[in-house]
């Protein structure tokens, strides 16, 4: 990509207290030492009343879903819905294609559409009566509407949104499409080098009950399975709001053993989007960086960059020994980097968002 982000410092001198921000406990009582007064002034904003749009840009697994994530951690989801345009999309063609749910989605649907082809031409796209196999951006923009209908007075993270170039010009006047919310609106946009969306896909777990992600090697979680059919070594779910804490095994998903390669053109227009989206004025932006050169090693603690696991079970006793290293990896200009673990960029992020909203 040929934009530069900024590298942010959330190394607090004299801190002291080191914190395992993989632990959901230790990680609440992080975001307090970091981010503490930042996090009440957004508390105080939401509690009142007030609300946000925030459009989330970057590459696809760049951690839109994990920093969505944490934010509901720390403020809650009664306060904010993230829709991500994928599951929406697919939940919504679904509906649509099923004989009981059809006649009241295109019913609901039909309610927020505004667009240049027809409403039925555009439902035919999505029924197969069409001969385009692109959902039209219009009825995307219907379905968005229609599910922040349903939850009034909630800041909202959108994930996916715009997805191609010619979203963009939607994104900017989309505050008005909704014509009866005046929230602040913004772009987060997230960089990272390729080599970690490599590793993280090839490592990934997701928690299939709760869908909290982790990675076997890089983001583990406290409790370590292994699996002596397959000679395997898997994460089990700690997220304590899941009801397969501590017991639900983590799963990989069919496909992540290629890596990037699966997905090298998406990457590809990822980047344009988000250089497109650099050019803008007018629209605020956050940036959220997930690498720091080796140079700038002092900008962080130790304990905010990302380690690399490494499992042994031992034989006689059967219990799974984890040791742990400094993941270095080189950026896409080539410059030797670690990689940051979720919970500084969201710090970074919080910082950010209260300057935005002049908090």
């Amino acid at each position: 990509m040929n934009v530069e982000f900024p590298v942010f410092k959330t190394k607090i001198e004299g801190l002291g207290k080191k914190f395992d921000v993989a632990d959901p406990e230790q990680r609440r009582e992080y975001f307090q030492a970091k981010a503490g007064k930042e996090i009440e002034k957004i508390k105080n904003f939401l509690d009142s009343g007030n609300t946000f749009i925030a459009y989330l840009l970057g590459k696809k697994n760049s951690g839109k879903g994990t920093y969505s994530k944490i934010f509901s951690e720390i403020f809650g989801m009664d306060k904010f819905i993230h829709i991500s345009i994928g599951d929406l999309v697919r939940q919504n063609n679904q509906e649509l294609l099923d004989e009981k749910t059809k006649d009241a989605k295109i019913s609901e649907l039909k309610k927020y559409y505004r667009g240049y082809i027809s409403f039925e031409d555009a439902i035919d796209a999505v029924l197969g009566r069409s001969t385009s196999n692109l959902l039209p951006t219009e009825l995307i923009l219907a379905m968005i509407k229609s599910e922040i209908a349903k939850n009034p007075k909630k800041a909202i993270f959108i994930d996916g949104f715009p997805r191609k170039l010619d979203q963009i010009s939607y994104s900017l006047y989309f505050r008005d499409l909704i014509n009866y919310r005046e929230d602040p609106d913004f772009f987060i946009l997230i960089d990272l080098p390729n080599t970690i969306i490599d590793a993280r896909i090839k490592g990934r777990m997701i928690c299939p009950i709760c869908h909290t992600p982790r990675n076997l090697n890089l983001l583990r979680t406290k409790e370590i399975g292994y699996d002596k059919t397959q000679d395997k070594y898997y994460l089990i779910c700690d997220n304590p709001d899941c009801s397969g804490y501590g017991k639900e095994r983590m799963i990989a998903k069919e496909g992540d053993e290629l890596g990037i390669e699966a997905i090298r053109d998406r990457i590809a227009g990822d980047e344009e989007l988000i250089e497109k989206a650099f050019t803008i004025y007018g629209v605020e932006k956050v940036l959220l960086r997930n690498s720091v050169p080796v140079d700038k090693k002092d900008f962080v603690d130790d304990y905010e960059l990302t380690p690399e696991y490494v499992y042994k079970r031992n034989q006689a006793n059967g219990e799974i020994e984890v040791t742990e290293k400094l993941w270095t990896i080189p950026d896409d200009k080539g410059v030797p980097s670690y990689s940051l673990m979720p919970a500084p960029v969201v710090v970074s992020m919080l910082k950010q968002i209260v300057d935005i909203l002049k908090l």
